[in-house]
């Protein structure tokens, strides 16, 4: 039973959705209707997840009522069957702050002359543009007719015709994907590709040359591709996360664009997901490290086959790093792998323990065994649970029978510390770059100067930013690592580009730890809350409810 979720798929489970919507910027709205099909009905209603919809009828039904809606749930959608109906028909519209929704001004894209939408359906915001069971324990096919003003180009995560799309394989309602606006396309290889805005595609398909190098590390571990096509959609900079491994089409956020492929590990992470999330996906929010532990430890073996061992190491010791500073902030339940959410937003629980710590469990597992024992053993789960939404007690019981270790796995999963024993990473690129002021600095990745960045005690920030000009750089990661730096040193000549980064970028990575030094101090407190009220109608509203929540809402 899925606790984010009204739905009651073990009475009733919806196998197909048909979309039929036009995008209508002008109010902000999605209008259509969505018919679901499911095996005929033995039970005399279905009950769907929705989330501020305005529903106007349904057809093949004696009615319908919406329930009294749940600040986090939404509202259930109860409608009435007849004895063996097979599909209903709702016919709706979504509301213009819809959850799972952001409709962007001309100005905030850019190309500055059209506007964009975009969907971001993870956790449970799929309810707020489509009524549906919204839980990833029901995996659904579906196809969609999308209309959209002329002059402008609608896509989503399926196969795509023009305005009709289809997806023939079964995925859960939080990867459904759509997005529309002034986009233009460069193949990047025979089964990939990058849409973008027109500004901005060239770039990115340079940006992303590795992407059928990444395709084929993956597949030469753990089995073939499954989807396709694996194409990517640069999003404008308001999008709240580094990627959403849509099937088939990945979104991303334009700050990994450094210009040297440096954060394309972020492609890695989104392919991987296509074997570990999409393929493999979690039943509940609760088994969410299922997803992205998983998914973590793939990404850095992609980043060791195609970049080589030293950027892996270096990528691994920066997020056991991450991992330890994040935990000392988390309460208990929070650093625990198999997450207790009950009464709580499943967004509360994306922090990096999922990610990081359910990734070195999965390096921890693989130095007990051995490589090749560990890479046959992942091969086999994709391909036993494929196409399944699986929980935390399913993973057990088949890695219990499949491969016996000497890991302690429940003390791993349901208890709040790191074990003894952990396969800690290490790397010799940053023992080289510490210890001393740097006097070249000209081949340093990205990852060198967070870990040199990182590690000073006392920082010069005048002579850092005299010398290495980083209030200027062009890097998001960098930039943010130093502008994180200029509020906790009180670093005024770093303000400015504070001020133009947090109205620029919309990603939480970055908003949450700013937001959060500015508000220890009563002078950055109200720089945040002036940022802020500036800001924060070009957040997405998963970021502006991760905003509200440390600075609170303007006004």
């Amino acid at each position: 039973m899925d606790i984010h979720s009204y739905a009651q798929p073990g009475r009733i489970r919806v196998r197909h959705i048909e979309l039929d919507l036009d995008v209508r910027f002008e109010r902000r709205i999605l209008e259509g209707s969505a018919t679901l099909h499911f095996e005929p009905a033995e039970v005399p209603e279905l009950v769907l997840d929705t989330r501020d919809l305005e529903i106007r009828s349904v057809e093949n039904a004696a009615g319908f009522q919406l329930g009294a809606r749940d600040p986090i749930l939404g509202a259930p959608l109860t409608i009435p069957l007849a004895r063996g109906a097979a599909w209903a028909r709702i016919h709706y519209a979504t509301s213009p702050d819809a959850s799972g929704l952001q409709w962007l001004d001309p100005p905030q894209t850019a190309g500055r002359r059209h506007p964009f939408l975009y969907t971001q359906s993870q956790a449970i915001h799929a309810r707020s543009w489509i009524p549906l069971q919204d839980t990833p324990a029901v995996r659904v096919t579906f196809d969609a007719r999308v209309r959209t003003p002329a002059g402008l180009r609608a896509v989503m995560g399926a196969q795509m015709d023009g305005g009709r799309f289809r997806m023939d394989q079964p995925i859960p309602s939080y990867l459904i994907a759509l997005a529309a606006g002034d986009l233009a396309f460069r193949e990047l290889g025979p089964r990939s590709g990058v849409y973008a805005e027109p500004a901005l595609v060239e770039a990115a398909a340079r940006e992303f040359a590795d992407t059928e190098a990444m395709i084929r590390a993956v597949e030469e571990m753990y089995g073939p591709y499954r989807w396709g096509r694996y194409d990517l959609l640069v999003l404008p900079p308001s999008f709240p996360f580094g990627g959403m491994e849509n099937p088939r089409l990945t979104f991303t956020t334009p700050t990994i664009l450094a210009g040297d492929r440096s954060l394309v590990s972020l492609v890695a992470h989104e392919l991987a997901h296509s074997w570990s999330g999409n393929l493999v996906t979690n039943a509940t929010w609760s088994d969410f490290w299922l997803n992205e532990g998983f998914t973590v430890y793939v990404e850095r073996r992609i980043v060791e086959k195609v970049y080589g061992r030293e950027r892996e190491r270096m990528e691994a010791v920066l997020g056991r790093r991450e991992l330890n500073r994040e935990m000392t902030a988390l309460a208990k339940r929070d650093r625990i792998l198999h997450l207790d959410l009950t009464g709580r937003d499943p967004d509360d629980g994306c922090t990096l323990v999922p990610y990081e710590k359910g990734a070195l469990l999965l390096a921890t597992l693989e130095s007990a065994v051995g490589r090749e024992r560990f890479d046959a053993f992942l091969r086999a789960y994709f391909d036993h649970f494929a196409f399944r939404s699986i929980t935390t007690a399913d993973f057990l019981e088949y890695i219990r029978r499949e491969l016996p270790n000497p890991v302690p796995l429940d003390e791993w999963i349901f208890r709040p510390e790191i074990p003894a024993g952990a396969a800690e990473p290490h790397s010799d690129a940053f023992a080289r770059v510490e210890g001393g002021w740097p006097t070249d600095t000209g081949a340093w990745s990205t990852q060198e100067w967070l870990h040199f960045l990182r590690s000073l005690k006392r920082p010069d920030m005048p002579h850092l930013d005299h010398e290495f000009h980083l209030t200027e750089s062009g890097n998001a990661e960098i930039l943010s690592q130093w502008l994180l730096m200029a509020v906790q040193a009180g670093y005024a000549p770093a303000f400015p580009a504070l001020e133009q980064f947090l109205c620029a970028a919309g990603r939480r990575k970055f908003l949450k730890p700013l937001y959060s030094a500015l508000m220890k101090t009563p002078e950055g407190e109200a720089r945040a809350r002036r940022i802020y009220a500036r800001a924060r109608a070009g957040y997405h509203p998963i970021a502006q409810s991760t905003v509200d929540g440390i600075v609170g809402a303007p006004g």
